[in-house]
């Protein structure tokens, strides 16, 4: 017990973490998201209850009415004035859409060229697909905070390339994949009325509905995983029910994770030096390796179900696997960068400063 004016030790470091460090002891693995098991569990249901006849008919009646009510929400919580303020990061979201729409299709099409195993069939189409995905908003805000980026530069990264994939990803999907991916006139026209429609009627009602959405951002969770658990299951059932499966030996699955593997590692190391070459300071060029290297898989998976039909459920397959890579690795670089930053400024104290000076002791962070 202390007296009154009684000088007090500080209490040491350890005892009071830098704000916004998080514990460093927890495990990796518990920053990933849970509902990744969710996403195994649709994939097991459609292989086991796979929905077949009328209850395939009902099954993507309600996948198309449930993607046009992610999208409506996308479009209702996206704040305009935010997003315009953004503009100012045009070195990293130049970069983080040169990654997504030229470097991943670049690399997409030289390893279906080079590795066997991804080569040929549904497998070739669906990592080339991957390849054309726009870039997530969620998971690479979410792991820029936890390794102290600059979290208003990802959120506005991951959105500029979300709108862009509207257009850019149909129209890529068309060039490269040819006949499999079914794009004419009526599939513009049905994506303009499940995605874009949506959303931009999201945007116009947003002055009415915005601030109620963001109270209750927590319970309309359920609406945006639901909705993406609902598709996964309608596009496996079509799988399931077309015997696609048993086209796919395991050790293509193999090959697949190892030709996966190489396109993370290939996207990560392009998006550190671009951050590098472009001056970037640390906060945001963390932005930029997170928001270049991944791949929405709410935004994926609709896309799939429009531009392929049917046969969608096998060539989502690299994206939901690359999905779940792409966090392990994230939350494993998080972690390190959290670490590194140890003892230097903020995230939010470099963001607000706006200067783009790299310094020789953090580049390495990134």
């Amino acid at each position: 017990m202390t007296t009154v004016g009684q000088h007090r030790e500080p209490p040491p470091p350890e005892a009071a973490p830098p704000a916004g460090s998080g514990d460093r002891r927890r495990p990796w693995w518990r920053a990933l998201d849970p509902y990744v098991a969710a996403l195994a569990g649709a994939v097991a249901l459609a292989a086991l209850l796979p929905a077949t006849g009328r209850a395939a008919h009902w099954a993507e009646a309600a996948c198309e009415l449930a993607v046009g009510l992610l999208f409506f929400l996308y479009g209702a919580r996206l704040s305009t004035r935010e997003t315009v303020a953004g503009l100012r990061h045009l070195r990293l979201h130049g970069l983080v859409l040169s990654c997504t729409f030229v470097v991943f299709p670049v690399l997409g099409l030289t390893l279906t060229a080079v590795a066997p195993v991804a080569g040929t069939g549904p497998l070739r189409s669906g990592v080339l697909f991957l390849c054309l995905v726009p870039s997530t908003v969620q998971s690479s805000v979410a792991l820029t905070g936890a390794a102290r980026g600059n979290v208003p530069a990802a959120i506005c990264a991951g959105t500029y390339s979300g709108l862009a994939g509207l257009l850019l990803t149909p129209l890529l999907a068309a060039w490269l994949l040819g006949a499999d991916a079914a794009l004419s006139a009526d599939g513009l026209l049905r994506i303009c009325a499940q995605l874009l429609a949506p959303f931009v009627a999201g945007q116009l009602l947003r002055p009415w509905i915005g601030d109620l959405l963001g109270r209750r951002r927590r319970a309309l969770a359920p609406v945006d995983r639901g909705s993406i658990l609902l598709v996964v299951y309608t596009a496996f059932s079509g799988a399931v029910e077309q015997d696609v499966w048993a086209t796919v030996a395991p050790v293509a699955l193999l090959g697949l994770l190892a030709v996966l593997l190489f396109l993370l590692a290939a996207a990560l190391a392009v998006a550190g030096l671009g951050a590098r070459a472009l001056g970037l300071d640390r906060a945001s060029g963390i932005a930029a390796v997170l928001c270049g290297s991944q791949k929405s898989l709410a935004a994926g998976l609709p896309m799939a179900t429009v531009l392929f039909g049917p046969q969608a459920g096998l060539l989502v397959l690299p994206l939901m696997m690359y999905h779940q890579l792409q966090l392990v690795a994230g939350a494993l670089l998080a972690g390190r960068w959290s670490r590194a930053a140890d003892g230097e400024p903020t995230a939010a104290g470099q963001a607000n400063e706006g200067g783009l000076v790299v310094k020789s002791s953090m580049t390495k962070a990134y």
